[in-house]
């Protein structure tokens, strides 16, 4: 018998959950290990920019293994979502300042879809810690 609706979408929740968690943790094993390119595109208004690329180090570690955990989750969740809208200026400065990725790449091609992406990402951290079901919970009658 196939699984569930409700158990699929359970399984998809988790593993997107594990990706996410797995992401923020080389981010933010790279943003205090080489913070150098983080800090070309941290926007200048930015008070203390070394001592923010570390804290949003720690904070994508913390993020990561918090979502991981499950009395934490449900914060890492709503945390996870707010710094990927708090990092969002870092990722326009970065597209209109065409700063290089990967040494050579100054192409829209890379810069829109990682703009675009951000959305995404912040459901996804929604999604990833509880925080919201949608698009796979089942409409409620009536609604």
């Amino acid at each position: 018998m196939p699984p569930s609706p409700a158990r699929r979408a359970e399984r998809t929740r988790t593993i997107l959950r594990w990706v996410l968690a797995a992401a923020y943790l080389v981010a933010g094993i790279a943003h205090i290990a080489i913070p150098r390119p983080f800090l070309g595109i941290t926007p200048a208004w930015v008070p203390y920019p070394a001592q923010v690329i570390l804290f949003t180090g720690v904070c994508e570690l913390a993020g990561a293994l918090a979502l991981l955990t499950p009395r934490l989750r449900w914060w890492a969740g709503v945390l996870l979502a707010a710094y990927a809208v708090c990092v969002y200026p870092a990722n326009v400065k970065h597209a209109i300042d065409q700063v290089l990725v990967a040494g050579n790449l100054r192409s829209l091609w890379y810069h829109v879809p990682r703009l675009a992406a951000q959305p995404v990402i912040v459901w996804w951290a929604l999604f990833a810690g509880c925080v919201i079901d949608w698009p796979l919970a089942r409409r409620r009658a009536g609604a």
